[in-house]
């Protein structure tokens, strides 16, 4: 029992020589309670990274170290080395680092600078951001836009650029078979513009006109012919013309051929002919002539008439035409200048495109020695008529 009671008196001594080296080493021994007076208090804990959203009231979780030197241990005497220590963070709570930050980017093609090179340094862009240099109203002069003459090599190349390119006379047979099969279709027509009776103060009369044309856009064949009479009473004249045709411009034709009158009196009459036909602004359709008799007698002819559509099916037309003579023609008792106006207006109803049965009012009227001549026959060179008719094509 002597060496435990030897223990437990040099216990105080020894104790009081090295007692801090024992408390050091024993100051985080759990159950230890009595030396934990003598262990310094544990550092606080290193502040959240900023961004973490720790809110300063809450309370941390006890650190299962603390009380122990851990000192001696490797990677963990102390807390964890910030790898952020010496960085501004603060613009990293806005923005995202700069992954380039601190890097020598000169040698790296591309990267001199932080956005790419302008694939268009140098270029004029004015041209590209305004489009096209199309003249407005802004470069009129007066009423007219600034136009430019195109340029030199524009007039030097051929008339088809194809030609450039393949065999101009294989070209040439390649458009001629274009306009054949295209521009160039065959086809025949026929129009009754007038098949009607009229009733006035004169005797009642009938008449017709009538034309047609067959061929393509270009080139055609027409025929036209008219005539009138009394109901039950004789025929007074007959006309019948044949022209070639040939389109000169859009809705445009220019006519020649011959003219043959028939009379019953004998006094037939044939005519050269030459003419114009077509279809002016506002869809006025124009038909003029000049005739030459084989007796030197020059007369012309013009006439204009216009559809004024008023439903589906319900149109108006009114037409007005001259006739003039070069001179006086006695035997067909007819005066110089103008020698007869007539007017009229005659409301159809199409049943179908191709037939439209009329009616309307006609008024006719003789002028200068024409107006004499009528007077001499007991005739009124005025006449006024209401017309029923039928109008068709097929």
């Amino acid at each position: 029992m002597k060496p435990l009671a030897l223990s437990l008196a040099l216990a105080p001594l020894m104790l009081a020589a090295g007692g801090p080296a024992l408390a050091q080493s024993h100051a985080g021994h759990a159950g230890h309670a009595g030396h934990s007076s003598q262990v310094p208090a544990a550092p606080a804990p290193a502040a959240a990274p900023a961004g973490h959203g720790m809110a300063p009231a809450q309370k941390p979780q006890a650190d299962p170290h603390a009380g122990h030197d851990m000192g001696g241990h490797a990677g963990h005497g102390a807390a964890p080395a910030d790898p952020h220590a010496g960085h501004d963070m603060a613009p990293a709570q806005n923005a995202q680092a700069d992954p380039h930050a601190g890097h020598d980017m000169g040698g790296h093609a591309g990267h001199d600078a932080v956005q790419p090179p302008d694939p268009h340094a140098g270029h004029d862009m004015g041209a590209m951001r305004g489009g096209p240099n199309i003249p407005t109203s802004v470069d009129a002069v007066g009423d007219r836009l600034v136009e430019t003459p195109p340029p030199a090599a524009a007039r030097t190349a051929p008339a088809h650029a194809a030609d450039l390119l393949y065999d101009p006379a294989v070209m040439a047979a390649a458009r001629k078979q274009l306009l054949a099969e295209n521009g160039d279709i065959r086809s025949t027509a026929v129009f009754i513009d007038a098949l009607e009776a009229g009733f006035g103060d004169s005797a009642d009369s009938y008449r017709w006109s009538a034309q047609g044309w067959t061929g393509g856009d270009i080139n055609r064949f027409w025929w036209k012919t008219e005539g009138e009479g009394e109901i039950d009473g004789k025929l007074h004249e007959v006309e019948f013309q044949a022209l070639y045709s040939r389109a000169i411009a859009p809705f445009w034709d220019v006519q020649a051929g011959v003219r043959q009158d028939f009379r019953p009196d004998g006094e037939d009459t044939t005519h050269l002919t030459v003419g114009l036909i077509g279809v002016a602004p506002y869809w006025f359709e124009i038909g003029a002539a000049a005739f030459l008799s084989t007796e030197g007698d020059l007369t012309a002819r013009i006439e204009a008439e216009y559809d004024q559509r008023l439903t589906q099916k319900w149109i108006l037309q009114p037409a007005l035409e001259l006739a003039l003579s070069a001179s006086d023609i006695p035997e067909l008792e007819i005066g110089s200048g103008v020698t007869s106006v007539t007017a009229s207006l005659r409301l159809r109803y199409e049943i179908r495109k191709e037939f439209a049965p009329y009616v309307g009012l006609e008024w006719s009227r003789s002028l200068g020695d024409t107006a004499d001549y009528a007077r001499a026959r007991g005739h009124d060179p005025e006449d006024t008529r209401l017309v029923v008719g039928v109008k068709a094509w097929f």
